[in-house]
């Protein structure tokens, strides 16, 4: 069966379809999706409210005259300091199983390395999960250098809340 791919920036209207995907790559990354606190209206402010956070690229298949999602890329910028020019960093991405042998995952990371040099990025980053080693090969194949020697660090919940508030 003939296949084609057509990647588009997300609109507004797709919030819905983009939680999905969360709440899908919430499941493969062995998790629930009542786990996932994102709503709807919290996307559509972040997503595409007057400051917006981040951008989304979706993939959809077409085969036999009907197109379907197919995945997607939620990714935003930074800024090195030592380059002295923002970075893309991508935050998920994720293909529906059944399309994983499209090459979709790959067409969303052109993607984004082409955004990256049109927008003068110095790096493209994102993290993947130690035990997703499919992700992993797949990442170095595709030329990504794995960052070991930085950990991860984050504050949250609670914690976030007492910092704010520390002196």
């Amino acid at each position: 069966m003939s296949s084609t791919v057509r990647l588009a920036p997300a609109t507004e209207s797709d919030v819905g379809l983009i939680l999905w995907f969360i709440q899908q790559l919430a499941i493969y990354e062995k998790a629930t999706p009542d786990q996932v606190t994102a709503t709807e209206d919290l996307l559509r402010q972040n997503l595409f409210g007057p400051q917006p956070y981040a951008q989304v690229i979706i993939a959809y298949v077409s085969q036999e005259g009907v197109e379907k999602p197919a995945g997607f890329a939620l990714y935003f910028y930074n800024f090195s300091t030592w380059l002295g020019r923002p970075g893309l960093y991508l935050e998920d991405l994720f293909v529906c199983p059944e399309f994983r042998s499209l090459g979709i995952g790959k067409r969303l990371l052109v993607q984004l390395a082409q955004v990256a040099k049109d927008r003068e990025c110095g790096r493209f980053e994102w993290v993947v999960l130690d035990w997703n080693e499919p992700a992993i090969q797949f990442y170095l194949r595709l030329g990504a250098k794995q960052m070991k020697e930085w950990i991860i660090n984050r504050v949250s919940g609670p914690a976030l809340d007492a910092l704010a508030l520390s002196d």
